[in-house]
């Protein structure tokens, strides 16, 4: 059993190397709709490919190295690897000149998120039922507080860099995220693992179906905030602001991933999961029914909470309904059916978008959002003591 020491070196080392990288992405996140748009000429319904593509990626990539990583019983090579393979993609993306070049360097760029599934095992795996919500919600509060960071360096620096040396700028935090991974979190074999072979829906019960399938129909409504930063720049924000509107998202996911995390282990994981949907299905209703500057600015800090109360919270709800055994591949298996949605959801956003008017793919997620919240209150938590084993 890991001691508490090593396991506090090990979250917060990861939650280090979060910052780092989301500092590097998030130097071009806020930028990235224009990019592909203005800069390379794509329409929306481009955009969303390209978005929908990038995500279904990351599900392949977190189900790819969730499965490998319980068969090999190894974690931490995925995790460097996936941070340099974001760098590199940044690389790539700085010397695109049209936007068919950009697909193979989006692909390479979330498949770095090889890197989530065993990463996330390893901090359910060095964490317990009273702390594992907080520390979760600490790694994700550290992606954020670095998206932060790169907002205000993209804010600062692009009307001096432009695209494509910001770009390259990027691809620095991401090599340290890396360094920081290799040189001081100490592998284990995981003890209790074991990879998909063997693995039937038998072994996963009720509940973790349901959550499954209410997620990925939240998820088939939740597409890529590109359209939000678009939709932004629609409804009259200059491009050089859209920036600071990220920057709101992301500080407001900052601040309050690690409280809604302690929240999740004070008073239970669906609550606080129903209540991520209450916030998307606000935003939703925002964009439909405002049409004044400040209160879509305000949809931004709405969108952080979702995020907040959501990512963190997710990851420990599916680490304690599925069998322990089967950790990191029931997580990769969740983020990619999840992340499978994605690509759809932002196909058809952008085509209903062009075709039928920019509100219309809003009005569809705000129904989904509220089937998936009435199906969660069918999905019972399990103990706290322990998660379920396989039979």
């Amino acid at each position: 059993m890991i001691n508490e020491t090593e396991a506090k070196k090990t979250v917060r080392t990861f939650a280090a190397a979060s910052f780092f990288n989301d500092l590097g992405s998030d130097m071009i996140y806020p930028i990235w709709p224009l990019f592909v748009t203005v800069y390379l000429g794509a329409d929306m319904a481009v955009l969303g490919l390209i978005d929908g593509l990038g995500e279904a990626v990351v599900s392949l990539s977190k189900a790819l190295s969730g499965f490998l990583s319980d068969r090999l019983r190894r974690r931490k090579a995925f995790v460097w690897a996936g941070y340099l393979l974001g760098a590199l993609s940044r690389v790539g993306y700085a010397f695109t000149g049209a936007w068919p070049l950009v697909i193979p360097f989006r692909v390479l760029d979330r498949f770095g998120k090889i890197r989530s599934a065993p990463r996330d095992a390893v901090i359910a795996e060095v964490s317990t039922a009273g702390t594992r919500g907080r520390n979760f919600g600490l790694v994700r509060a550290m992606d954020h507080l670095g998206a932060v960071c790169g907002v205000v360096v993209c804010i600062l620096l692009f009307r001096y860099l432009g695209y494509r040396k910001l770009l390259l700028l990027a691809a620095i935090p991401s090599i340290i995220a890396a360094m920081l991974v290799i040189t001081l979190i100490r592998e284990r074999r995981a003890a209790e693992s074991r990879a998909f072979k063997g693995l039937r829906l038998r072994h996963l019960d009720r509940n973790f179906k349901l959550f499954l399938f209410l997620s990925a129909l939240f998820a088939l409504g939740s597409f890529s905030y590109s359209f939000l930063l678009v939709f932004a720049k629609e409804s009259g924000f200059g491009v050089t602001f859209v920036p600071v509107l990220y920057l709101l998202f992301a500080a407001s996911a900052s601040l309050f991933s690690v409280p809604f995390g302690r929240l999740a282990d004070r008073i239970g994981r669906k609550r606080v999961l129903m209540l991520s949907f209450v916030f998307w299905g606000l935003v939703c209703a925002s964009f439909l029914f405002l049409d004044f500057r400040l209160g879509i600015a305000l949809t931004f800090v709405l969108y952080g909470l979702h995020k907040g109360a959501l990512e963190p919270v997710q990851k420990a709800f599916v680490s304690e309904l599925a069998p322990k055994e089967y950790r990191a591949s029931a997580l990769g298996g969740f983020q990619m059916v999840v992340g499978l949605c994605a690509l759809p959801a932002s196909l058809a956003a952008g085509i209903l978008w062009d075709r039928i008017g920019m509100l219309v793919p809003f009005s569809l997620s705000l129904g989904l959002t509220a089937v998936a919240t009435l199906l969660m209150l069918f999905v019972k938590e399990p103990s706290p003591e322990r998660a379920p084993t396989s039979q």
